[in-house]
């Protein structure tokens, strides 16, 4: 393995913990409304859809993460994955999940 892999090997399972700790954290639900406030009742609601959001961003990128680590673990880290090509370095040093070269992200954002 090389000194590279080792990094991202090392950055990727700091940041499967940050997020596996992250996702252990449970979402709190409304409390019994009253007919008080209608502000706050809809306040509580946003705060719950927003909390609901960011867990399943939470969820996609562990995800990303884990695909991450197992390439690493099959040898094709670094690879893309839908071409085939290398990915760049530098690419993969500020996102170290990233399964796709920047050529081929580009064509996934536009599908």
């Amino acid at each position: 393995m090389t000194s590279e892999h080792t990094v991202a090997r090392s950055s990727l399972i700091l940041e499967r913990d940050r997020l596996r700790a992250q996702l252990a954290e449970e979402i709190q639900s409304p409390g019994q409304m009253t007919y008080g406030s209608q502000a706050a009742a809809a306040s509580q609601v946003f705060e719950q859809q927003r909390d609901l959001a960011l867990r399943e961003r939470n969820l996609q990128h562990l995800a990303q993460v884990e695909d991450a680590l197992a390439r690493l673990d099959a040898g094709t880290f670094g690879m893309c994955t839908r071409c085939g090509n290398p990915i760049a370095p530098e690419r993969l040093e500020a996102i170290p999940w990233a399964a796709l070269c920047i050529d081929c992200q580009r064509l996934e954002r536009r599908t």
